[in-house]
Parts: C-alpha cells; sequence; structure tokens
C-alpha cells in the first residue's frame, strides 16, 4: 500500500502504449461501446440515473483523492494544483452535466471535453508512476471517465452536438484561454499548457515553438471539433436525403 500512494514510485516509468496503457485504451473502447448494449435495453429513468450519478461520483471522488494525495505529500501548490486545467475543469463540469443534464454544459463536454480528455489519455502526464501506482489509475480514472460521460449523454441519454456549437465553444474556449493566461503571468503557472510546453512527452511535442504552438492547438481544436460532429452531420444528411426521395 505504501508503494500504491509513494510520491518516489520504485517501479518503472510509465511507458507510451506499453501492455497496461494499451489495456486502459481498450477497456475505454469497451466501456463506451456498452452504452449502446445500454440504449437497445431500454432500461427505466431511474437505472439510468444511477448510472449517471455514480460517473459523477466517481469523477468528483477520483479528483479529491488527487488533491489530497498532492497535499499530503508535499506536492500541492497553486501553481499546479489549482482548477484552471482543461481537464479539472471537465471534472467537476462532467459530473454536473451528469446529474443535471445540462444541455449547455453537454456541448461543451462533447467537444472540449472530449477533444482534451482524449489527448490526455492518449499521451498522458504520468512521468515515473507507471501501473499499479495510484497516479496511474487517477489519470485514466479521470480523463476517461471525461470522455464516457458525453459519450453516455449522447449515447443514452439522446443529447446530440449541432453545428452552430462548434463556433459557440472555440469563443468559449478563447476567453477561457485568455483568462487563464492572466492567472499564468500572475502566479508563475503553466495551465492549459499555454506558457510553455509540458515536461514530458505530449502532441504538443510535435507542434512548433512557443507561442506559435498556441494557435496550432486551435487549428487543431476545429479539425477535432469537425470530426466529433461528423457523425451527426452525415445523419442529418441522410435523413435530409430520405425526405426528399
Amino acid at each position: 500500500m505504501e508503494t500504491f500512494f509513494a510520491k518516489d514510485y520504485p517501479g518503472l516509468p510509465f511507458q507510451l502504449f506499453d501492455t497496461s496503457h494499451l489495456i486502459t485504451i481498450a477497456l475505454l473502447v469497451l466501456l463506451n461501446l456498452s452504452f449502446i448494449l445500454v440504449r437497445r435495453s431500454s432500461v427505466d429513468s431511474t437505472t439510468r440515473k444511477t448510472f449517471r450519478y455514480t460517473m459523477a461520483a466517481l469523477l468528483l471522488v477520483n479528483e479529491t483523492l488527487w488533491q489530497i494525495w498532492n497535499a499530503v505529500t508535499g506536492q500541492w501548490t497553486i501553481q499546479t494544483m489549482l482548477p484552471f486545467h482543461l481537464c479539472t475543469v471537465f471534472v467537476y463540469l462532467s459530473a454536473y452535466m451528469l446529474i443535471t443534464k445540462n444541455e449547455a454544459i453537454y456541448r461543451y463536454a462533447y467537444f472540449l471535453g472530449i477533444d482534451g480528455a482524449l489527448q490526455a489519455y492518449l499521451t498522458p502526464d504520468l512521468g515515473i508512476y507507471s501501473f499499479p501506482h495510484f497516479r496511474f489509475f487517477q489519470v485514466f480514472i479521470s480523463h476517461g471517465l471525461i470522455i464516457s460521460a458525453a459519450i453516455y449523454m449522447t449515447v443514452v441519454e439522446g443529447f446530440r452536438p449541432h453545428w452552430r456549437d462548434i463556433p459557440r465553444v472555440l469563443k468559449g474556449s478563447v476567453i477561457y484561454m485568455l483568462f487563464v493566461g492572466l492567472i499564468n503571468w500572475a502566479i508563475g503557472s503553466n495551465y492549459l499548457f499555454i506558457a510553455h510546453k509540458p515536461p514530458t512527452a505530449s502532441v504538443l511535442d510535435m507542434l512548433p515553438s512557443w507561442p506559435w504552438y498556441i494557435l496550432w492547438i486551435g487549428v487543431i481544436a476545429v479539425v477535432t471539433f469537425i470530426i466529433l460532429y461528423l457523425p451527426f452531420a452525415i445523419i442529418d444528411w441522410s435523413k435530409k436525403n430520405t425526405r426528399h426521395a
């Protein structure tokens, strides 16, 4: 148990796409595919509510344990642990969305939440913490549930994004980034990784140096949002053609 929560983990460092990482990716895929079965089985509203509340509770408990672990191990600082990183924000927003079925939050969770959490899931900032350390589980539970929360609301609860949501989400993202930029300037932090690239391997390593990679993040976000919307565009196009057939 001491090793599980150890600050100086004695095990091997995390390796991108090693066996444990690939297993977590497979589990995430299976979880989200299971939502199709949940929808087809026509479970009652009470069961769906229980499922949503359970995911919300897991998100909040997992984040609370992460905060406590950093405090106990002496790693908690305002430069790293305030809730300004994108995925930390979506831990709370996704939990609120699951409980309240808030459609305004859903559009951000679907586009921005999935986009940010998926990148973090595929290239996690884990450093020395590999399986079976607490940090390993914390990262994949947090980011996996952010992705699954939006997909669950889409597949099971019948929510869907719209084309007009994309510019809204982009506008909100830019405003939030400017706000966080001021926070970074004021306290010397690197929330959203817009002050500099993270020290560990990430997709940002493939982009130009600061500040140009920030512009590329915006371009990648637009492309990702369009890809995420594409299934619904195809469905709408198909329905339109069917009506006019």
